[in-house]
Order: structure tokens, then sequence, then C-alpha cells
């Protein structure tokens, strides 16, 4: 019955003298979000008589309406953002980073078959906003998918790994009142992103990716940002026509990794490119790719005319990266780390995988202290190892502890 419906009214807006872009099966869909997963995307039509345009069923003119312009100018013009990594931008990472100076802070990489299927719980024993995946038993540390708090919410951007509009949207609706903006992952060229079709996987695929930011553009709040992050194409006119389409999508703003996918990171970064992308688009671009001190934050803005700039390896070996007073040393900046997870009761996966990129950068792990980081099992004894104050595990608990109701009646007998 949609289908039918959108067929006559795409052959009425035709006949009004709209030109239509997609008509094919897959805009179809795309202008219903008729998905899996029981998704559905209210679709407005064209809105207006003057909308002369209209991209898979959402007018140009519906379109700019969100976070956009100046609003968007505003928001990134001079910011310096921490950078999408994953299993290094959780929650204990983007606080440090942002109480050092960080503007913005964007979350790691989130799989959208995952997330879509968390369960939002706003948690009052310790004041946070969790991401649960309820079918794990509460004693998994990989219960907790993604974590956040009320104050992070004005500086937070998360990003998804998606590579279906209808997954990407159930995700954007579940989070979009915890953060700033919805981030998608076009850049990472590793398998973790590229196996589900996301990630640089998308880079090939320019319908999905006009499908995927209009879907989210066109359904989510105003105030909510719409972006995403991209490394180079093969050519520099490749790269250049797929900003200008993005852009065409109504985005907030977006970002470009200065590498093309078969480059890594012992490979110079391409601030050149960078700039002649910035001077192909009309909205916010943020830089990326080699950012190791907080000078080089106003160095890749300057060289490459980018509103922001991003740090990626330079945040996850020192958050310090984002004082302008300077960076404090790599030890100093570790024991501030840590204490962040064990406040938190962190996971201690995600706490010794923290713990264990910064020791690799300064002074390794094949020592007495690296072993025994290695053979920690619990946040209290990665603590011992790095000589932190006993007691600080869970100290930031808003609530106290349930205690079970032996051991009160234990305390009562005595």
């Amino acid at each position: 019955a949609a289908a039918r419906s959108h067929g006559a009214r795409t052959n009425s807006a035709r006949a009004r003298g709209f030109q239509v872009i997609g008509g094919a099966r897959g805009a179809t869909e795309a202008s219903f979000g008729v998905r899996e997963h029981g998704v559905f995307l209210p679709v407005r039509f064209y809105i207006a008589p003057n909308a002369r345009q209209c991209y898979h069923g959402v007018s140009s003119r519906e379109i700019s309406t969100a976070m956009q312009g100046d609003d968007a100018w505003q928001f990134y013009k001079g910011k310096n953002i921490l950078a999408p990594m994953v299993r290094v931008n959780t929650f204990p990472t983007r606080l440090l980073a942002a109480e050092y100076g960080a503007d913005i802070v964007y979350s790691e990489e989130l799989i959208d078959r995952r997330l879509m299927l968390c369960k939002r719980v706003e948690n009052e024993e310790w004041g946070t906003i969790d991401y649960i995946d309820d079918k794990l038993p509460e004693e998994n540390s990989n219960r907790i998918v993604f974590r956040t708090r009320k104050e992070e919410k004005e500086r937070l951007v998360l990003q998804l790994g998606t590579g279906e509009a209808g997954r990407a949207m159930k995700c954007a609706e579940l989070a979009c009142k915890d953060v700033k903006a919805i981030d998608i992952n076009m850049g990472c060229p590793l398998k973790f992103s590229t196996t589900s079709g996301a990630g640089a996987a998308l880079l090939k695929k320019p319908e999905t990716i006009r499908d995927i930011l209009t879907t989210l553009r066109r359904n989510l709040p105003d105030e909510v940002g719409v972006t995403c992050k991209i490394r180079l194409l093969d050519s520099v006119k490749e790269t250049i026509e797929l900003a200008q389409a993005i852009e065409k999508t109504g985005v907030s703003a977006f970002a470009v990794h200065g590498r093309y996918v078969h480059q890594r990171p012992r490979d110079p970064a391409h601030w050149d490119v960078i700039k002649q992308v910035v001077e192909s688009v009309s909205c916010p671009v943020i830089a990326n790719g080699d950012v190791f001190v907080y000078e080089d934050f106003e160095r890749i803005r300057e060289s490459t005319g980018a509103a922001a700039a991003m740090a990626a390896r330079g945040a996850m070996w020192n958050q310090s990266i984002f004082s302008k007073g300077g960076m404090i040393p790599i030890r100093e900046n570790l024991m501030k780390l840590m204490t962040k997870c064990l406040e938190w009761d962190h996971s201690l996966r995600n706490t010794k995988y923290l713990a264990r990129e910064i020791l690799i950068k300064s002074t390794g792990l094949e020592n007495e202290e690296g072993r025994a980081l290695n053979k920690s099992n619990t946040v209290a004894e990665v603590g011992k190892v790095f000589d932190l104050p006993d007691g600080i595990v869970g100290r930031n608990r808003l609530a106290p502890l349930k205690r079970s109701f032996d051991e009160v009646g234990d305390e009562a007998r005595q």
C-alpha cells in the first residue's frame, strides 16, 4: 500500500512540475523506510509548492531546516575533537579528554546490529545513562554496550557502524536524546567494520550513503546533527565528488581522514587533499590525520581551511593533547585514566586494553608491570599494578550497594 501511495504521489508531483530524484525500487524503499527489524521511517512529501527537488521523498527545503549553516559553523568552528577509535573512546577516555579541553568527543564505533537491540536505562546508582544488552547476565562486563551521562550530551557524537538506513535509523532513534550528533563511519578499512558493509565499504556505494544520511536527517530532531567520517578515494576528483554528494544530503558537517583506504597510520596524512575537499564544499569540514600535539590542531586547520580538527592516536596515547597548557607526561596521564576507570568501576577488559595501548607507546609490556597487568583479574588488581590508592574502585557510585537479606540479618544477630 505504501508503494502504491508513493507511486501515485510521485506521479502527481511530476505532473505539478517537481523534479523527483530517485525513482528506482531501492529509492522507493528508502522513501518509506520499509526495512527489516520492523523499522518504519515516516515520510513527509513535497512540503512546499516551490520545493523543486525531492531526495527520496524529502524536499531540499525541508532538509535545510536542520542543524546547518550558521548553527553548524558555530558548533564546529575552531573546535578540537577526540576522533572515534574502536575500544578507545569508551566512557573514561571521553571524560578525561573533555576535562583536558576537548570541545567535542566521539564515541567508539558502535555496530548497528548490536546497539539497536539494546535497552536504554537511566542508572540511578551511577548517575549514568546505560545502553544495556539485557540478554547478557549482570555480571558480564560486555552487558553495557555504551555509557554516557547527561553532562556529556552537548559535546558527544555517537558514531555508528552501519551499512543500511533502517538499522541506522533505529539506533539513532534510540540514542538521539543523549547525544549532540549521530555520525556514520565511512572510513575504517578494517574487517571489523567492512565485513558488514560499513566503514570504508560504504565509500564505493554512493546510493547507500545518500540513503543513510537523508533518512537520518529527515527523521531526527533538527537539533541533532548528522555527520559522517570518510577517507580519501583513489583520486582527488572522486573524493571531491563524494564530498559534494554528502553535503547535498543535508549533513551538519563531515570529517575527512587524510589517508587513502590502503594506507596505514605510518603513512603521512595528505593535508593538501583535505584542503581541496574543504574548498569544494560550503559546510564545515573536520580535518583528521597526524595531530600529535596541541599545536597541531591549529596547524591542520590553517593548512587545510577546515572548520575543526581531530586527534586520534595522539589522543589515545595521551589525552592531555587537548590541554592548552601543554601535554603532561605519558605516565601521569596514564594514572589519571586508570583512576577514571576504577572510579567508575569500568569493565576489566577495556581498562586493561586502554592501559596496554599507552604502555606499548611508552615503557612496553615486556616487563614486570606489563606482565602484572596482563594477569590482573579485577579492576582493583589493575589499581595495585599502578600503585593507585585503595578504596577508589566504584567511588563515583551515587547510591550505596544493595546488600543481601542474609548480610543484613547477620549484622542484626550480632
